[in-house]
């Protein structure tokens, strides 16, 4: 018997036009019904009539991302489709909540996840042998997901302690949505650094940002209004620590002689701007992720979490 979308609106509950919406990728559906009617469709084999469906004998592999900077991931994209091209696979890039629709061996073989909207939960679901999964911003354990991941812990180490060795004491952390696994190990090692040397940090020298430019803007006209000032400010990444200069300098503050900053990625105009950052191989990074999806997609591989060594790049941002 053929499953329609009928069949799915009785099964969940809920009216043909409310399964549309979801299958369609509108917001006007709450979290719980979206994801009752997502299952039902997997588990009933429903497959929209407006969706792609893979040639059996075609190949394609899933990149999942978070839209919001776009720049970052274009080595990442990079990477992927190097390996993937050379393998003879085609490349599925999705920046929406609703790609889960295309994460079925119909569309594609495998995806790669660097997006927090998609839940471990989805994840552990969809993830099955015929269907792998490599994600890059989380450490899972289940036989059929690999993390290949940044060491987030020893490079901001190093960071942190070569500022002190510059004679930096005053210190302010920006970090990114508090509960990613980056910002939790980027926070990690900035405290136990300062620990180790003896070097105080209050709290409320700990300002939250989003990743984006906007939020390391803001920040920086807090830290501005506090009667002390920190030396220098350890961003979680560089687009914050790019809206912070942008915010420094619009208030008149010279950099580093006022204040030094650093980030952490070491996007391109970060380069442009002088700011000492940790650099991150982007494209190494989507290159291993692809290589590893299509290992286990052909049974080759293994599941074992693959970290990737990051370096520091000094520059003018500091003294």
């Amino acid at each position: 018997m053929k499953i329609g979308i009928k069949d799915i609106a009785l099964a969940a509950g809920v009216s043909k036009s409310t399964v549309s919406n979801v299958l369609n990728g509108k917001s006007n559906v709450s979290d719980p019904v979206k994801e009752r009617i997502l299952n039902l469709c997997q588990e009933m084999n429903y497959f929209p009539n407006n969706a792609p469906i893979k040639p059996a004998e075609s190949k394609a592999i899933l990149f999942n991302f978070s839209d919001f900077d776009r720049s970052f991931y274009l080595k990442i994209v990079e990477g992927i489709n190097d390996y993937a091209s050379s393998n003879d696979y085609d490349l599925i890039i999705c920046t929406s909540k609703s790609c889960e629709k295309y994460m079925r061996n119909s569309m594609t073989d495998g995806a790669i996840i660097l997006d927090l909207r998609m839940n471990n939960e989805t994840l552990f679901r969809i993830a099955r042998e015929q269907y792998p999964i490599v994600v890059l911003d989380r450490s899972l354990d289940n036989p059929c997901i690999k993390s290949v991941i940044v060491n987030n812990y020893e490079p901001m180490s190093q960071l942190l302690q070569g500022l002190i060795e510059r004679d930096y004491k005053k210190f302010a952390f920006l970090g990114g949505p508090e509960k990613t696994d980056d910002n939790i190990e980027r926070y990690s090692a900035f405290i136990d650094v300062l620990e180790r040397n003896n070097i105080t940090f209050q709290r409320k020298n700990y300002f939250s940002g989003d990743y984006r430019e906007g939020s390391g803007y803001k920040a920086a006209k807090i830290i501005m209004l506090a009667s002390e000032k920190p030396e220098v400010l350890v961003c979680a990444n560089d687009n914050m620590a790019i809206g912070a200069m942008k915010c420094f300098r619009d208030m008149g503050y010279r950099i580093p002689e006022d204040i030094a900053i650093t980030g952490f990625d070491d996007c391109e105009l970060s380069r442009t701007l002088g700011l000492t950052t940790v650099a991150i191989p982007n494209f190494e990074l989507g290159y291993l992720a692809a290589r590893h999806l299509i290992e286990n997609i052909q049974g080759k591989g293994n599941v074992e979490t693959l970290k990737i060594m990051a370096t520091i790049k000094w520059r003018k941002s500091v003294k």
